[in-house]
């Protein structure tokens, strides 16, 4: 792994530029960049200075060797830099210092938070310009689930970005080309060379959007489990750490929560039918099975609240995100947005009836017991099967701003009726598959009964929604902490 510590600024003082063969075997010997050289790399990758065969050989490197914290942060703020800082200006009459607060996940099964998060943060006062992402691996998108929605826009100019946030305090789009165009071309390469699961490149991919958003706070979910692209706990707190630390540096306030991804959020996964479990709880229903969907969109919201200074604590936050939900304004500030980007909202009258899946399956349990386990990334991909996500390659998540949703399917998805730790009986209705056609049904059915196991007894083990919350003052230490081992490991070797 690369040295922690200051960055190496040798090439600062050189007179002659950089050149990318000496960065590459720079860091293919391990050694730290320095901040012009990491610079010298993203503006090369953002106006195509640098070629595709150099870009990979570096980003190989990268993953074997790591970067630094000193690097991670130059990288990020490099991407960040590489192309257009949206700095909005809102009207004076609408507050006195309105705060941009944005949420970002790392994704899961049935991970519809933004739909609830952002408008009753909104409802609240914070301004919200949230850039999301397309379906990536099993993960569903955020703006696939958007787009689900007959006539939404996610594909907004800056322009229409500032316009709607300004009108409605909350858009969800995707990345445009002017922002962080450094981290497209990056990110392209990383998902065919395989070096996507990189801590650093992680960091300065997701951070470097969302630092160009001008943002005042942000609020990261961080998934572990069985559904999370980062299922060890150890690994995703490594990254939320780093992430805080890294976001705190550019002087954007930043917490991230850890949170369980071992069974679906909530009890809907796909597209249309995940905005409808929004719309239920946006109206005040509390259904059982969404139950820790509500409280994780309340804890987001909360500190999304008090990030944007409008509660003294998360917990007071909390409070007045429960009731906009309550009162109807995050349902309100949804519709309005939705309305602003384009979607026909009249659906939202009779969500059900719109409700049109080409084919339908009821999946019975195939014994009596406890649901004690399940492969949520398995469950994830039946999903996917079912036509809900893309079935070619499209834009990846992390960069996708292009509308590209022809091949999803926005009624298909599945209901899950049984959450872990629930005691089941035999034939008593597990799941309801949705698919686009009957031929689409059989092998995400299948799926279903390899990724879910019964016991006996109940699993005397309850794992928290929230595991973890880390702050500036406490991912600093986690990082120390980190930092000593390895060097203590180092010393022992």
């Amino acid at each position: 792994m690369a040295e922690t510590g200051k960055i190496d600024r040798g090439h600062v003082e050189a007179s002659t530029p950089p050149r990318m063969i000496d960065i590459l075997c720079k860091k293919r010997d391990g050694r730290a960049l320095s901040l012009e050289e990491i610079t010298f790399v993203a503006r090369g990758a953002a106006t195509g200075a640098i070629a595709d065969d150099q870009l990979a050989a570096w980003l190989m490197a990268v993953w074997i060797h790591g970067l630094s914290r000193a690097e991670t942060g130059a990288l990020t703020l490099a991407m960040r830099d590489s192309g257009e800082i949206f700095a909005p200006q809102f009207p004076s009459q609408r507050t006195l210092a309105v705060r941009s607060v944005d949420k970002h996940s790392t994704g899961g099964v049935g991970d519809k938070t933004s739909f609830l998060a952002a408008p009753l943060a909104a409802a609240c006062g914070v301004a919200v310009p949230m850039i999301s992402g397309r379906a990536l691996g099993h993960s569903g998108g955020t703006l696939d689930k958007l787009e689900s929605i007959p006539g939404c826009r996610t594909n907004l100019s800056l322009a229409e970005f500032e316009a709607v946030i300004v009108r409605c305090g909350v858009s969800i789009i995707g990345q445009t080309d002017e922002l962080a165009p450094a981290d497209r071309r990056l990110y392209a390469l990383r998902d065919r060379t395989g070096t996507v699961e990189n801590r650093g490149l992680i960091c300065a991919s997701i951070l470097s959007k969302k630092l160009a958003a001008g943002l005042s706070g942000l609020v990261l979910d961080v998934k572990t489990g069985s559904g999370a692209f980062l299922r060890r706990s150890a690994d995703a707190e490594a990254l939320a750490a780093l992430m805080v630390v890294t976001a705190e540096s550019a002087a954007t306030r930043t917490v991230a929560l850890l949170t369980d991804m071992s069974q679906p959020l909530g009890h809907a996964a796909g597209n249309w039918i995940e905005i409808m479990e929004c719309l239920s709880l946006l109206r005040g229903e509390r259904p059982a099975e969404s139950e820790d969907l509500r409280r994780l969109a309340l804890l987001l919201a909360g500190w999304m609240i008090h990030l944007g200074e409008r509660a003294e604590s998360p917990e007071a936050g909390y409070t007045l995100a429960e009731a906009a939900l309550t009162d109807g304004a995050g349902l309100a500030a949804f519709t309005k947005m939705v309305d602003a980007q384009g979607g026909d909202v009249s659906v939202f009258d009779a969500p059900r009836g719109f409700h049109k899946p080409g084919a339908t399956l009821e999946v019975k349990a195939w014994q009596s017991g406890y649901v004690a386990a399940m492969d949520t990334t398995a469950l994830g991909w039946a999903v996917q099967r079912t036509g809900a996500g893309r079935t070619h390659a499209g834009d990846a998540g992390e960069r996708s701003g292009e509308a590209g949703t022809q091949d999803i399917d926005p009624h298909a998805g599945i209901l899950f009726h049984a959450r872990r730790g629930a005691r089941v009986e035999r034939g008593q209705p597990l799941a309801t598959i949705y698919a686009s056609s009957e031929a689409m049904l059989a092998e995400p059915a299948a799926m279903l009964q390899q990724a879910i196991r019964f016991s006996d007894g109940p699993s005397p083990a309850v794992t928290p929604l929230v595991a973890r919350v880390f702050t500036r003052e406490t991912a600093e230490e986690y990082l120390r902490n980190q930092e000593a081992g390895t060097r203590d490991e180092r010393w022992r070797r």
